[in-house]
């Protein structure tokens, strides 16, 4: 739980980061877009950054059961190893969503 506290944390500093950039050209050229630009990067940064914390975790306890039910069982593997596809592609689509945000 440390870990995850410690990278939400860092999404946000860079997320701030970003901000203050974005807000700093924003008031050199007087344009509000840009400062709508960084929230754009925050959200994407979020989006991207909670999907693979959730897969990861998905994929950590799928993929530890399913490792201990195959021990036991080797005909198990055919049928335990798409949850693991399956909870890989929470990443893939905070990725997309992440790209949607950025270019849309």
């Amino acid at each position: 739980m440390k870990k995850l506290f410690s990278v939400l944390a860092l999404f946000l500093l860079v997320g701030v980061a970003l901000f203050a950039e974005e807000a700093d050209a924003a008031n050199a050229a007087a344009n509000g877009a840009a400062a709508a630009g960084a929230a754009k990067y925050i959200a994407a940064a979020i989006a991207v950054g909670l999907a693979c914390l959730g897969s990861g975790m998905a994929v950590a306890k799928i993929g530890a059961a399913a490792m201990g039910a195959m021990s036991e069982n080797p005909e198990l593997s055919g049928k335990a190893l798409p949850f693991v596809g399956l909870a890989e592609g929470i990443c893939l689509w905070g990725m997309l969503v992440g790209v949607l945000i950025l270019f849309i």
